[in-house]
């Protein structure tokens, strides 16, 4: 039981959380110990729970999954955090592991993935999900965009991905549970930083990285 490997699940879903924690269960050597639906929980439960990995989703509400990988890695420099995310975007992907996650799966991978991510990570390794990262040059077009889009801050990058996807500043203040004049703010900088004036410029940015689907 001691020698278990324990972790840490994180998503805001309790019956994707109790699909993982069936699918952990097959393997004798991993033990879920705690569930979080939010970053700021998640946080907590880490510091409560000392798990030895943390399984975590990037699309949450509150403080969300970049910014919560932020917080523990300036916490704890040496904490395993595998992202399992519905995102195969080469720019979450980039944000993730540079926000120092120390691994990258998708829920569309085959079961066994996530044992074997887990397992590696523990050993010390790194693990992307085969196929996931691809070389700069296959998609030149992008490069400038991926820049600007890695200096946005981890709110910033959330604002973005739900404007792309059509919700309102209003909608994503109620998501994101702050004021619509923090959202307007975020979106003014955004706009600024893409060097973009409307919504239309905003989605061809997020259809050129790949973020939606035109």
């Amino acid at each position: 039981m001691n020698n278990k490997i324990k972790v840490l699940l994180v998503d805001d879903h309790a019956v994707v959380r109790a699909g993982f924690k069936l699918l952990l269960a097959t393997s004798s050597n991993i033990e879920v110990i705690a569930e979080a639906d939010r970053g700021e929980q998640a946080i907590q439960f880490h510091q409560q729970y000392q798990a030895d990995i943390i399984v975590l989703d990037l699309s949450m509400p509150g403080i969300g999954g970049l910014e919560t990988i932020k917080r523990m890695v300036k916490r704890d420099k040496d904490v395993n955090i595998l992202v399992f995310s519905i995102y195969d975007e080469q720019v979450y992907i980039n944000r993730a592991l540079n926000a120092g996650a120390k691994g990258y799966i998708t829920k569309n991978s085959a079961p066994e993935i996530l044992s074997e991510a887990i397992t590696c990570i523990i050993q010390g390794q790194r693990y992307i999900e085969r196929g996931l990262l691809r070389a700069e040059n296959d998609q030149p077009s992008v490069h400038n965009y991926q820049q600007i889009i890695q200096s946005f801050s981890a709110r910033e990058f959330d604002v973005f991905n739900l404007l792309a996807k059509g919700l309102t500043p209003h909608k994503i203040a109620d998501e994101l549970c702050l004021g619509y004049k923090t959202i307007a703010n975020y979106v003014t900088q955004i706009k600024r930083k893409l060097q973009v004036s409307n919504m239309a410029e905003l989605v061809h940015v997020a259809i050129t990285l790949g973020i939606i689907k035109p």
